[in-house]
């Protein structure tokens, strides 16, 4: 059941990362013999990849294309089945340029056709090189070997990747060692990073999702394990949050009480409240009813 685990994963994922930056469909492939997630990516403007938060990512998604992960390492077959719907995907390209009165090649500028990347956890020397695929490093990092440009297709080997910022958000995808190093550089990020936080909710959701399966396989067992840490934080993160949502209500309702609203100055004393530990939050809870909004202010707020 791995390919359906994974693929619900990866679609959950690209989806959840991708979205912002244009449209996303969701194809995902679930059968016996595949284990893979397939989206389809398309720009909605100019992504400007340099210093961009999702790294690599950004750059893979600068215009229209098709992501397929792979659980497992591939072989010529996959590769030749990816070929075989890239080549579909331009006849029916060719076929709307034909109706317009001209031809794909009519387009000098093969960049602008659809690009598939197949991300594989690792990829065999044999197999890169059957297909003449070719590192471009003066525009590219290691790891990602691109075919002969007429075909439009790259295959990025996960466990190629230098371990770097830029490369974090795809190596996620990769297995074993790789993934669970990705997930603590991950968790490592800034609380307030907006990506780790978006990314942390994207593995509670999809982990709450497999929670009632009981038939798991080792490779099944082997993923959850591994996004393990980061799940464990997320309910944390979502469990901390719910904690401060319901102190910061109360605290509110006790000073609209008292004073009638909560403006700027008293949504500070709030803050600061919010910051004590729980013992002296408690105390002055207690205090509230007696202490006036000059003495509040004075002690949470005017002495900073």
């Amino acid at each position: 059941m791995t390919q359906k685990f994974y693929s619900l994963f990866v679609e959950h994922y690209l989806e959840g990362l991708l979205s912002p930056l244009g449209s996303v469909e969701v194809s995902g492939v679930i059968t016996g013999s595949e284990r893979r997630g397939i989206v389809l990516f398309f720009p909605k403007g100019t992504i400007k990849t340099e210093r961009h938060p999702l790294g690599l990512l950004a750059k893979v998604a600068q215009s229209d294309c098709s992501i397929e992960v792979y659980y497992e390492q591939i072989g010529e077959t996959e590769v030749r089945s990816c070929l075989h719907k890239l080549l579909n995907v331009f006849s029916t390209l060719n076929c709307r340029s034909s109706a317009e009165g001209k031809t794909l090649d009519d387009d000098d500028d093969d960049d602008n056709l659809p690009r598939l990347w197949i991300l594989v956890p690792s990829a065999s020397p044999d197999l890169l090189k059957g297909f003449g695929a070719q590192l471009e490093l003066e525009n590219w990092t290691t790891g990602i070997y691109f075919l002969p440009n007429v075909f439009r297709i790259a295959i990025v080997a996960i466990n190629q990747l230098p371990v770097t910022s830029e490369t974090l958000w795809l190596r996620l995808l990769g297995r074993g060692t790789i993934q669970k190093q990705a997930v603590s550089e991950i968790i490592a990020l800034p609380s307030s990073d907006l990506v780790r936080r978006n990314v942390l909710e994207i593995i509670y959701r999809w982990r709450i999702s497999v929670m009632t399966q009981t038939e798991l396989t080792r490779d099944d067992q082997e993923l959850i394990m591994n996004l393990t840490q980061a799940y464990e934080e997320a309910r944390a993160q979502a469990v901390q949050e719910g904690v401060e949502q319901g102190q910061r209500q109360v605290v509110e309702n006790l000073l609209r009480f008292r004073f009638g609203s909560v403006d700027e100055e008293l949504s500070r004393v709030v803050d600061s409240l919010l910051q004590l530990s729980p013992d002296d939050f408690a105390r002055i809870l207690l205090e509230l009813s007696s202490l006036s909004r000059e003495e509040l202010l004075a002690r949470f707020v005017s002495h900073g």
